[in-house]
């Protein structure tokens, strides 16, 4: 399997593609909120498709989930998932309406879409910054927003994939303000789910095969 054949350098050109895919996204978003926003990637790894709901906070735990296809030169899924407690927590903020609740249900149309504007955001700068990298043409589909527990959203994505392939990309999100003096930071996940195919073009076009 190909899979097999990723090693730590690989996973490192994707930390950095990730890095600089975050300063983007961390611009837009300060301009959105009007305030200066910080974004890192302090982790890229491999995992299987059960250590990756592990990491979601298991199977049956409730996230805030943003789902796009990859067409292009690069074909796969993407997921951004954030804990619903933290989703609550930055879009509160950004709307400045404290009766949000996703997983209450209490969410009005203007909460939705600055969930979804964040995950258009976060997944447009990444994949930018891939595509900017690789010179590999990749088209993002408009990202859909659903609210559920980890299992149910994944394996959404999930069963075309898994009769060709074992692993999931894992690239770790830290988002916080940097007048926030409690020092909190929003954590989320995106998961790459590319096919088989497109791991080898994307490892190619980077020269690290």
């Amino acid at each position: 399997m190909f899979e097999n054949k990723i090693t730590s350098m690989h996973l490192d050109v994707l930390r950095e593609i990730g890095n600089i895919g975050a300063a983007h996204a961390a611009t837009a978003l300060s301009t959105l909120l009007n305030k200066k926003i910080d974004m890192n990637v302090p982790k890229v790894e491999m995992v299987t498709f059960d250590e990756m709901m592990d990491l979601a906070g298991g199977a049956e735990s409730v996230v805030a989930g943003i789902y796009l296809r990859i067409d292009g030169d690069v074909n796969g899924s993407m997921f951004f998932v954030l804990p619903v407690e933290q989703a609550n927590q930055f879009i509160r903020r950004l709307i400045q309406d404290e009766s949000l609740d996703f997983e209450k249900g209490q969410v009005t149309e203007m909460g939705a879409s600055a969930l979804q504007e964040l995950g258009n955001i976060l997944s447009g700068s990444y994949l930018s910054a891939l595509s900017d990298f690789t010179k590999l043409s990749i088209y993002p589909t408009v990202p859909a927003l659903c609210v559920d527990m980890v299992g149910a959203i994944i394996s959404f994505g999930l069963v075309e994939l898994s009769q060709v392939s074992d692993y999931v990309i894992v690239i770790d999100t830290a988002i916080h303000e940097d007048e926030d003096e409690s020092g909190k930071i929003v954590h989320g996940h995106f998961f790459l789910l590319p096919e088989p195919d497109s791991f080898q073009a994307i490892f190619r076009a980077l020269g690290v095969e």
